[in-house]
């Protein structure tokens, strides 16, 4: 039976691609199932080189987020780039995709984030926050990644405020209010 009792449809479960995990089968889901296998099965991508649904957590002013980063493609033990997925406008998610991508990785900035809805893409080098490609086409194949693993530069990103002014701006921009005043029993 499908659950429609709150904003985000449930159809059941569904196992997930990468790591066989039983999950929530919504909407949203399903385009991140479809990302996965797109990586691997399209792009080339071995399943161990893509972390699934790492976190950041982050606190100000009693307001507890938790950003979720869908995929991380890991080329020879380096993080390479981020995926992040949400429906709607791309360019409201770039600012928080570089944030992300800038402090997920304790040791260096992760030198790229894609962002998608699921039917366009932005592909964004983390340094200077800007785009470099657009359009589905734009995430790397496992092929041009090895290549870019060479282009770009794993500094560190380790000066204090300019991690806390990430940390804040992820806080600001993944908030999840799209329950009001209750939870939200399923992640979007």
């Amino acid at each position: 039976m499908i659950d429609t009792s709150g904003h985000h449809i449930v159809y059941g479960d569904l196992i997930d691609y990468l790591t066989g995990e039983v999950l929530p089968d919504t909407d949203d889901e399903r385009v991140r199932q479809h990302l996965a296998r797109l990586l691997v099965e399209d792009l080339g991508y071995s399943r161990h080189e893509l972390e699934p649904r790492l976190v950041i957590h982050s606190c100000f002013n009693n307001n507890r987020v938790e950003t979720r980063i869908e995929l991380v493609a890991r080329i020879h033990g380096r993080r390479l780039f981020i995926l992040r997925y949400g429906p709607g406008s791309l360019v409201t998610r770039e600012t928080a995709a570089v944030a992300a991508a800038r402090i997920l990785e304790p040791d260096y900035r992760i030198p790229l984030a894609v962002i998608t809805n699921g039917r366009d893409a932005e592909l964004l080098e983390t340094e200077h926050g800007t785009v470099v490609a657009t359009g589905l086409g734009c995430i790397p194949s496992r092929k041009e990644a090895e290549q870019l693993l060479n282009r770009y530069a794993f500094e560190p990103f380790n000066d204090p405020k300019r991690r806390e002014q990430a940390l804040r701006i992820l806080n600001v921009f993944d908030q999840n209010v799209c329950c009001l005043e209750s939870s939200c029993s399923t992640s979007v």
